[in-house]
């Protein structure tokens, strides 16, 4: 009777099939064609304003923003940001580009018009702090600041969360909104996939766009789609599609295997080579792109961003092909860190792939592989946790807890810290660089405290439910 009473609560939140709907929406999370909620509807005044870096992050700025159809002519003006209020007097103006989404081949999605437009400020300083903002000339947004990259490998902190996914607005707010604040000073912002649940679904961008709000428009995004960014169009049909707002709505780079571009890209930023990767499609033509990004490395660091894990925490779930395409190339090239999301866990470990002859009694490190969740949508860690996997062992895990982790990174020391969304330390080391061998492995004492699980917690769901 418990077990059965779960799953009607379930499905009454739309649990079943993981959509959240609402009275607008029928049991299959389709619109009835008609804005509901306030964020849905474009308009002439900008919004979803995006900040990335689609070009050198040391001396470029990209943003992204939408409007309703009657803005056919979008600009962007920039300026070096000072305390005087005068950067309306010296602010270089520049046209945007504008794209029309018109999805009238999406089933419940046929209502949305809107168009996006996008500017890459060029030519900036380094390390250098614009204000910007983005409009039509009349109709402005407010005011941003965001900062470029340093050209050289300084110190510097990201942030990475895995799935948002779920009641994003209600829930995925707590765990950026926090994450900003343990950490305001930091440069970019990871997503490692599914940002939304719905790939197509106008209303639930405009959730992720409200929850993150102004920090949006302030640290650039570098994000990688998830499964839950592919969709298809119609419930005829078997293919699934990339978001048709994936596009539109980021300017990322250009620079993956043909076709896949803004999906599958490298960044360099102070010292850091990020790469993102489509765990989606055409997994073997990204090894062979892979291989090339890693050999050709001048950086110190490298950090690879995917959604599927390369060791699978949740049960019933290995991606086998992706490991046996990737992991050889992680390992060839002594990838540092892989960040990734899906299993709605917690999970960290460090393969053991470190060269003949090392001395294993020290606490190196090959890859250290951790996957996230930073939503409400959790699931079960395997009880075996990475068992069944030769070269690599679970040293952390946590269940029915969101996270989101802060990544510093000076000369040779990375330091990784995972906060829940009340901002306490749940996981936390070190990697050193070494001059010859693997990197020297170092955890910090919160993690001998207990881990979390559903039996430890109060989970907000049967696990009998997922």
């Amino acid at each position: 009777m418990r077990f059965f009473l779960t799953c009607v609560l379930l499905a009454a939140l739309g649990y079943g099939g993981w959509s959240w709907t609402s009275a607008d929406h029928d049991e299959h999370g389709h619109h009835h064609g008609a804005y509901t909620d306030p964020w849905e509807r474009p308009s002439p005044q900008p919004d979803r304003v995006a900040l990335s870096w689609s070009r050198d992050p040391a001396t470029s700025l990209s943003v992204s923003w939408r409007t309703d159809t009657t803005v056919t002519q979008a600009v962007a003006q920039v300026a070096l940001a000072t305390p005087a209020p005068n950067l309306e007097k010296v602010a270089r103006t520049l046209d945007a580009t504008t794209e029309r989404l018109a999805p009238t081949h999406v089933e419940g999605e046929a209502h949305v018009r809107a168009h996006y437009h996008a500017v890459t400020f060029e030519g900036l300083l380094a390390d250098t702090l614009y204000a910007y903002r983005v409009g039509d000339g009349t109709r402005w947004s407010e005011w941003f600041q965001a900062r470029t990259a340093s050209a050289e490998p300084d110190p510097m902190a990201f942030l990475y969360f895995g799935d948002a996914q779920n009641a994003v607005r209600t829930h995925w707010s707590r765990a950026i909104r926090a994450a900003y604040q343990e950490a305001p000073e930091a440069r970019f912002v990871i997503h490692a996939g599914d940002l939304i649940n719905r790939a197509h679904r106008n209303a639930e961008w405009g959730e992720w766009f409200v929850a993150g709000g102004w920090i949006h428009g302030m640290l650039p995004i570098v994000a990688i789609p998830g499964n839950h960014e592919y969709e298809r169009y119609t419930e005829d049909e078997d293919t699934n599609h990339l978001s048709v707002h994936w596009r539109p709505q980021f300017e990322l780079p250009r620079n993956g295997p043909p076709g896949l571009e803004e999906t599958v890209y490298y960044l360099d930023v102070q010292g850091v080579r990020v790469i993102g990767l489509n765990t989606n499609e055409r997994i073997e033509d990204q090894a062979d792109w892979l291989a090339d990004v890693l050999a050709d490395n001048p950086n110190r660091w490298t950090v690879v961003v995917c959604h599927h894990p390369v060791f699978s925490t949740a049960g019933r779930r290995d991606n086998v092909d992706q490991r046996a395409a990737w992991k050889p190339l992680l390992d060839r090239y002594g990838v540092d860190l892989v960040l990734q999301g899906h299993d709605h866990t917690y999970a960290r470990g460090r393969t053991v792939n470190v060269a003949a002859g090392a001395n294993l009694r020290e606490p190196v490190s090959g890859t250290v592989y951790v996957s996230s969740v930073s939503g409400p949508k959790m699931y079960a860690t395997k009880d075996n946790r990475w068992d069944d996997y030769d070269d690599i062992e679970m040293e952390r895990a946590a269940e029915n807890t969101q996270l989101f982790q802060v990544i510093r990174v000076d000369g040779d020391t990375l330091s990784f810290h995972a906060f829940d969304v009340t901002g306490q330390l749940y996981d936390a080391f070190d990697l050193v660089k070494r001059p010859n061998g693997p990197n020297r492995f170092l955890a910090h004492p919160v993690t001998t405290t207990p881990e979390r699980t559903h039996e430890n917690t109060v989970p907000a769901y049967d696990r009998a439910g997922f």
